[in-house]
């Protein structure tokens, strides 16, 4: 992480980063503009994911925050400078929208794991940042909510990934009352997967994704990409999506080493092919 003054707000990167044991940690450092996704933060992001994609190393990917709030979703402030162009701001708002659309799905399409990992308040866009996570880790004092209705503007982009992993009633209830959510109503709606006490995070958040860093790649490649396309499938559509997709991993040289492995009772050795 950078270990530059937390008020040098010129030099200070948006971004911070480390890679341990095949852990990529990715953290937004901009807690006094609550981490907001500017067009230069969904940038920096986007950048990092690519990196994260190609680089051998990186196994699983953890994206979390700097301050009380994980991320206020779009910079509003950003927004509203939009709007003194000469058409009202339209081209800006649908390019930050395409950007931050191209953000989330290039979230989902990444051939690794990407576990959120949230410490405070993720909101609108924010709290699609998490949705769009294949796993979400959260501490008990968490908060989630998609707040567009209290300002005119329905959180339609959130929409998609909320409704993606929440059930449609509750959905619609964060999107139409706009109100918050704790950790707990947030896990029982399905949006995150495990409630930490803060002290016990990073002990918890490392060794979680350390299990998953300790598979094959491939068959994790294989696995996410094979989740998010049978899901929008008809059912006889995703069984025999899937069973090629099995027939496919079958052939590959780590199951053939992972099964062997555990005929054998011992730990398997995977060469990620």
């Amino acid at each position: 992480m950078s270990d530059n003054a937390a008020n040098d707000d010129v030099q200070k990167p948006l971004l911070g980063t480390l890679l341990h044991r095949g852990v990529y940690r990715i953290v937004m450092q901009r807690p006094e503009r609550m981490n907001a996704l500017s067009s230069e933060m969904m940038t920096a992001l986007s950048a990092e994911l690519a990196k994260a994609a190609e680089d051998p190393e990186v196994r699983v990917v953890l994206l979390g925050a700097e301050g009380t709030v994980f991320c206020a979703g779009h910079d509003l402030k950003e927004l509203t400078a939009a709007r003194a162009e000469a058409d009202g701001g339209k081209a800006t708002y649908e390019r930050i929208m395409r950007q931050c659309s191209d953000l989330m799905q290039q979230i989902v399409r990444l051939p690794k794991p990407v576990v959120s990992v949230v410490t405070g308040l993720a909101t609108a866009a924010g709290c699609q940042l998490v949705a769009s996570c294949d796993l979400a880790i959260a501490t008990d004092t968490a908060t989630f909510c998609t707040p567009g209705v209290n300002i005119g503007l329905f959180c339609s982009t959130p929409m998609v990934a909320l409704s993606r992993n929440v059930a449609p009633k509750q959905a619609m209830e964060m999107l139409l009352t706009g109100e918050s959510i704790d950790a707990s109503t947030a896990k029982d709606f399905g949006l995150i997967n495990r409630i930490v006490p803060q002290d016990y995070l990073e002990q918890v958040v490392q060794k979680y994704a350390e299990v998953i860093a300790s598979k094959s790649s491939r068959t994790l490649k294989i696995g996410k990409d094979a989740f998010y396309r049978q899901i929008e499938m008809p059912l006889a559509e995703a069984y025999e999506f899937a069973a090629q997709t099995m027939v496919e991993n079958m052939m590959a040289k780590d199951a053939e080493e992972g099964i062997a492995a555990f005929l054998q009772k011992r730990k398997p050795e995977w060469t990620d092919s």
